[in-house]
């Protein structure tokens, strides 16, 4: 099989794979095209934006305008009584007693804040809701919340990740000891090799740090909960990628079973952990529609998404990594802070993303000697949300830059330090140094591909040109052209032993999958994770194809509502591919000894004699359609078999892989980019990516999720960022503020796949929807390090704007 551009799979070829599908077909390995998008692109799609129920209302807030106070007093005008509340009328015993949204963690030591819906009592960051006012528009209702008055005593505020610990900030949860949700740690055979790394001749220490963004989708988070009384259901519309979990959450703040309350998500507009959380909007709409008896509708803007709600990625590391002559690495000591925000988030909690930096710092390479400590920072700011590539885009940042400061320090190739570093393929499976099994894969010829792509030689020519050019002119008005590379591994789909591990509620176990053919011989197939932009209308029907040879077309999908599909726990951490994928293909498994049972009996031949090909039962002297045996099941059960099943051709199947510590895709980047000294700008002239993500359902598919998360990366290494004040004001409330790359800063972006099939799943599909944004970072900030290495220059904070690159020029004495 080859991948896009020419490159082979090579020694990682699928070909024996006895689950592998071929391009040939429609089935697993073919890029079908998107069913999804005549759809969608048509504008035929159904957004939560695009719905409305008779006797509708729409929702605002008021937001706090402070970061951090006390809720001294809420004056609200007599006119607005009966459209306007409060967390009391929500919480006390006329309101029912809402509860507040708890994010719990087994993990010791872990510390518990309670959420309101609306604020009680005191704001912890500037956009918390206070107040929900309720009109038949929302522009009305936005009218109506400039008549609320609130007092505050307003609070010192804690903007800054390391002053929020510093000794006398101010506590933002006043019964915690400190501002501090947990504190993570692992300490393995550190201690035992002080000696050594003590007499080690490389010794290197930085400090890198990763802004704080937003994610921005192109659909905001949005909802409509209605009370249809004649079943006595509450029925929460809403942009979800986790429908089964917010009704499980939502039950419990609202104190309802349950069966009495049903979640659907309609087409979502993009999601990335933003939309993965119950959001205390949900519970706002969701009660007001109980008490009112009237559809609640909110909608979030772009103002609302930016101050208050999906922030992430703001880490602070602090390391020293020691080595040998040769750059092999014999230790590596962290520090690391995770601002968290102010509030644990339901249901990952403020554990995930400091807990993942402690397990994920090594990334893909072989250390022998660890140690990390991380904490998860309370801060007066929006709580932390998982945002693709969860962690693992700021430890990959951190490590790769270490890895370049041992070359340098040591005066190596950095690749070659790299591939002296990773993980080998003769050391397969792999557990690593903080007990992360590594499944297959040859992560040094990602690499070694990767520098051949990019053509090394070239670039270095061009380089040491633009260079001598820089001898002849003011040496900061040329041009410098700089290569730098990052390799990551991403664990997606882990499983039940993992998340238990992390003291994580949310548990997942078992994905089932519902499976019913239809008196006219379609398939209907009911899973419980949800589509936001994955494809997997187009990739589930592929994997039902390659079990039954049904066209795709002949599949229908059917997610997003908990009335209707098994429970999930949802789509996040780059699981759905195996996991929703794995329970299709038992189900369709299940559904083929159910027709072979009935259609063997219809050809007269035994239950061994007959296989599944193309939508028939062929036996030795004939076949049958799947549509005559739909037909005799439902319409003259008279010809059934005695013994035919009474589930007959509907059913649900269960999977979970056979080892569930996850996949491990991986991938190496390489980047180059010209940098001008005067201006700060940077271009990223050329990308490559060479990515191994195992058996790909759907290779085209997969070269979407690449390339729309490289954009989402590149803006974190070089454009997005939610600043603050020290007031713990957000200073970025609009696009105007807050850049985002759009196509005319894409950079030409060329991948290569090397299929390495995993051991453990069905088709030995890997994870990779969170791949191509974890690297971007760290390949942009090397190949700008290394444009400017002979400026004296190192920049180790992202995003790397043209401001931070011209306040490091002159600080080096390079400044024009």
């Amino acid at each position: 099989m080859s991948a896009p551009n020419g490159v082979l799979n090579g020694a990682d070829s699928v070909a024996d794979h006895p689950a592998a599908g071929s391009p040939s077909t429609r089935g697993v390995g073919a890029p079908v095209r998107r069913k999804e998008d005549a759809r969608l692109l048509e504008g035929r799609g159904r957004f939560i934006g695009d719905m409305r129920f008779p006797g509708q209302l729409e929702a605002a807030f008021y937001r706090s305008p402070i970061a951090h106070g006390r809720i001294r007093a809420i004056h609200i005008p007599d006119h607005l009584r009966g459209r306007a509340f409060t967390h009391a009328d929500m919480a006390g015993p006329a309101g029912g007693g809402v509860k507040d949204i708890l994010a719990r963690t087994g993990l010791p030591g872990f510390r518990v804040s309670a959420q309101p819906a609306l604020a009680a009592e005191k704001v912890r960051f500037a956009g918390e809701p206070v107040v929900m006012v309720l009109a038949e528009s929302r522009a009305e209702a936005e009218d109506l919340v400039e008549e609320i008055e609130v007092v505050f005593e307003e609070l010192p505020a804690n903007h800054d990740i390391l002053g929020a610990v510093a000794p006398g900030a101010a506590l933002i949860h006043e019964d915690w000891p400190e501002n501090v949700f947990l504190v993570s740690q692992a300490e393995r055979n550190f201690e035992a090799s002080r000696a050594m790394l003590d007499a080690a001749p490389v010794k290197v220490t930085r400090t890198v740090r990763t802004a704080r963004q937003c994610m921005a989708p192109l659909e905001g988070k949005g909802c409509i909960a209605l009370f249809e009384r004649h079943v006595e259901q509450l029925t929460l519309w809403t942009s979800t990628q986790m429908p089964h979990i917010v009704r499980s959450g939502l039950a419990e703040c609202l104190g309802l079973e349950e069966r009495r309350i049903r979640v659907v998500a309609p087409d979502v507009g993009g999601g990335f952990g933003w939309k993965g959380l119950l959001q205390p909007e949900e519970v706002c709409c969701a009660w007001a529609a109980l008490r009112l008896d009237r559809p609640v509708k909110w909608l979030e803007d772009r103002r609302e998404h930016l101050i208050a709600a999906a922030n992430c990625r703001e880490h602070h590391y602090v390391m020293t990594a020691w080595a040998d002559a040769q750059g092999r690495i014999l230790g590596l000591d962290a520090r690391a802070h995770v601002d968290a925000g102010a509030y644990s988030v339901y249901p990952f909690s403020a554990c995930l993303e400091g807990a993942q930096v402690v397990s994920n710092l090594p990334g893909p390479y072989d250390i022998p000697a660890y140690r990390c400590t991380a904490l998860s920072v309370c801060s007066n700011k929006p709580p932390i949300v998982p945002y693709r590539g969860v962690a693992r885009t700021g430890v990959c940042t951190a490590i790769e830059f270490m890895v370049e400061a041992v070359a340098r320090a040591a005066g190596l190739d950095p690749v070659e330090v790299r591939l002296r570093n990773l993980v080998r393929p003769e050391q397969m499976p792999f557990r690593s140094i903080t007990g992360k099994d590594f499944d297959m894969g040859d992560y040094p010829e990602s690499l070694r591909r990767a520098r051949e792509m990019i053509g090394e030689a070239a670039v270095r020519a061009r380089q040491k040109a633009s260079e001598a050019k820089g001898e002849t002119a003011r040496e900061t008005d040329a041009r410098r052209i700089g290569l730098g590379y990052a390799v990551y591994c991403e664990q997606g789909a882990h499983g039940t032993s993992v998340y238990h591990g992390w003291g994580i509620p949310m548990v997942p176990g078992f994905e089932q999958c519902g499976a019913r053919m239809t008196p006219d011989g379609t398939l209907e197939i009911r899973v419980g994770n949800q589509s936001h932009g994955q494809s997997m209308e187009t990739t589930l029907a592929q994997i039902a194809c390659e079990i039954l040879g049904l066209d795709p077309e002949r599949v229908n999908v059917v997610h997003g509502d908990t009335a209707l599909t098994p429970y999930s726990t949802g789509t996040w951490g780059s699981r759905s591919a195996v996991m929703a994928g794995g329970a299709v293909a038992s189900a369709c498994e299940a559904m083929a000894e159910r027709l072979k049972g009935i259609g063997a009996h219809l050809l007269q031949a035994p239950r061994d004699a007959v296989r599944i090909e193309a939508a028939q039962v062929v036996g030795p002297q004939g076949s049958v359609s799947f549509r005559e045996i739909a037909h005799t099941f439902y319409r003259a059960p008279q010809n059934l078999p005695a013994d035919a099943d009474p589930g007959g051709l509907d059913l649900v199947a269960g999977y979970r892989p056979t080892v569930d510590t996850g996949t491990f895709s991986y991938a190496s980047h390489a980047a180059v980019v010209a940098v001008t000294p005067a201006t700060g700008e940077v271009e990223i002239l050329d990308y490559v990516i060479v990515e191994d993500g195992g058996v790909l359902i759907n290779p085209m598919v997969v070269d979407g999720q690449i390339y729309g998360g490289t954009a989402q990366g590149i803006g974190t290494a070089l454009y997005e960022e939610m600043t603050y004040d020290a007031n713990g004001q957000p200073l970025a409330s609009t696009f105007a503020d807050y850049l985002l790359p759009g196509a005319g800063e894409m950079p030409p972006v060329r991948i290569a796949h090397m299929q390495t099939p995993s051991p453990n799943t069905r088709f030995g599909q890997k994870g990779i929807g969170e791949g191509g944004a974890i690297a971007p970072p760290a390949a942009i900030g090397n190949a700008i390090n290394d444009a400017l290495a002979g400026l004296g220059v190192e920049v180790t904070t992202c995003p790397m704007t043209p401001r931070r690159l011209r306040e490091a020029l002159a600080g080096a004495g390079s400044a024009p």
